[in-house]
C-alpha cells in the first residue's frame, strides 16, 4: 500500500478496496460492516451514510445537494429498505456565496421532497478559505426493511440473470463536460435521481430478487466485481445489450475511456431469478427512472469472482475492478 493517500483511495475501484480492507476493516470488525453493502442492515432498520466532494458543485440536471440527497436514498434503498429520514453535515468555507448555498438547500429540499424522505437533524461548520473547495456535504439516512425481503449477496446463484435500470456513464461525461468546457447535446445530463420509488415496484411483484446495488464510483466494472466476489460466481455481461447513449460512447471511444468503469448516480444493478426476469423488467421500464432497463448478462457456475464480456465479434474479455477513478471528485 501507498505510504501516502492519494486520489484513487477515494474512487471506488482497487485502491479503495485495499484502504478499506487493509485499514478500515481491521479496526472496526464486526459482522454487519462485514456485510459490505451499500448500508448496514439493524434489525428491522437500515442506515447507511456518505460525503459529497463532487467538482462542479452544480452541472447540467443536478448539483451537489440534489446528489447528497438522492444518493443517500438509493444506497438505502438497495438494501431492501423504504427511505425515512437523512442528516445533512454541511462543511462550508468562508466566502462561500450565499446565494449557491440556497440554490442548493433547495435542490436537497425538491429531491426530498420528491423521494419521500425527511431531512430531520444536521450540522453545519465554516473552515478557512482554501480549505474545503466551496462546500462539502456529508448525509446519513436511516430507513425501515421491508418484510420478506433478503437483499444480500449470499443468495446469488448461476442462472441468475443480471439488469441493469438504464444507459450507463451518463453522470460522469456530463461531469467531465462540465468541468472542461465540453460541449454535449442537450440529452446527456447526469442521471442523478431517486430510485427508491422503482425499487419499491420491483421488489412488490418479485420479494426474493438477490441482490441490488447502487452504481456509482468505479461504474458497472466494479459494482458487478464486488457481486462476483462476495457471491463466490461467475458473472458473463453481454456487451451488445447494455444501455448506452451514443453520444456517451463516442466520448469514451475519443478519450479512451471505459464505459463499464464511468460513474453513474442514477443507476441500480439487480440479480434477479430467471423466471421472474420478464415480469421485473416489465415494472421497471414503466418506471421513469427504469424506461431503458434492459438485462445485460447473467450469473454462471464458472470462473468464480470474476466478470466476463462477451464483445460484438463473439470473444470474451475480462472486466476487472478499475485502480481508481478516471474522472475525480464524481460525487
Amino acid at each position: 500500500m501507498s505510504e501516502k493517500i492519494l486520489m484513487a483511495h477515494g474512487a471506488g475501484g482497487k485502491l479503495s478496496a485495499q484502504l478499506l480492507h487493509d485499514v478500515i476493516l481491521p479496526a472496526f470488525d464486526n459482522e454487519i460492516l462485514n456485510e459490505l453493502h451499500d448500508g448496514a442492515k439493524l434489525g428491522r432498520l437500515a442506515m447507511t451514510t456518505d460525503s459529497y466532494v463532487v467538482r462542479p458543485i452544480f452541472f447540467r440536471g443536478g448539483d451537489i445537494g440534489k446528489l447528497s440527497v438522492c444518493g443517500t436514498v438509493n444506497d438505502l434503498a438497495v438494501t431492501g429498505a423504504i427511505p425515512k429520514y437523512i442528516s445533512v453535515g454541511l462543511i462550508l468555507e468562508e466566502g462561500f456565496d450565499f446565494d449557491a448555498l440556497k440554490k442548493i438547500v433547495g435542490s436537497m429540499s425538491a429531491a426530498a421532497h420528491q423521494a419521500g424522505v425527511k431531512i430531520v437533524t444536521g450540522d453545519t461548520k465554516v473552515v478557512g478559505r482554501g480549505q474545503a473547495d466551496g462546500i462539502f456535504i456529508n448525509t446519513a439516512g436511516v430507513g425501515e426493511l421491508i418484510d420478506g425481503v433478503d437483499i444480500s449477496a449470499k443468495n446469488v446463484r448461476a442462472g441468475m440473470k443480471i439488469l441493469v435500470s438504464g444507459t450507463i456513464g451518463d453522470h460522469a461525461v456530463t461531469i467531465l463536460a462540465e468541468r472542461h468546457g465540453l460541449e454535449l447535446p442537450a440529452n446527456i445530463q447526469s442521471d442523478c435521481a431517486p430510485l427508491n420509488g422503482l425499487i419499491a415496484e420491483m421488489l412488490a411483484v418479485e420479494p426474493k430478487i438477490a441482490m441490488l446495488r447502487d452504481v456509482t464510483r468505479g461504474g458497472l466494472a466494479t459494482v458487478l466485481n464486488e457481486i462476483a466476489q462476495a457471491a463466490n460466481v461467475g458473472i458473463l455481461l453481454d456487451e451488445e445489450k447494455i444501455p448506452v447513449r451514443e453520444e456517451v460512447r463516442g466520448v469514451c471511444e475519443i478519450l479512451g475511456f471505459d464505459v463499464l468503469e464511468l460513474a453513474n448516480e442514477g443507476k441500480i444493478v439487480a440479480v434477479v431469478p430467471n423466471e421472474s426476469c420478464e415480469k421485473i423488467l416489465s415494472v421497471m421500464r414503466k418506471n421513469i427512472c427504469g424506461v431503458e432497463a434492459a438485462v445485460v448478462g447473467e450469473v454462471v457456475n464458472h470462473s468464480a469472482g470474476k466478470v466476463g464480456l462477451k464483445t460484438a465479434i463473439g470473444a470474451v474479455r475480462i472486466v476487472d475492478t478499475p485502480a481508481g477513478e478516471i474522472v475525480p471528485r464524481i460525487c
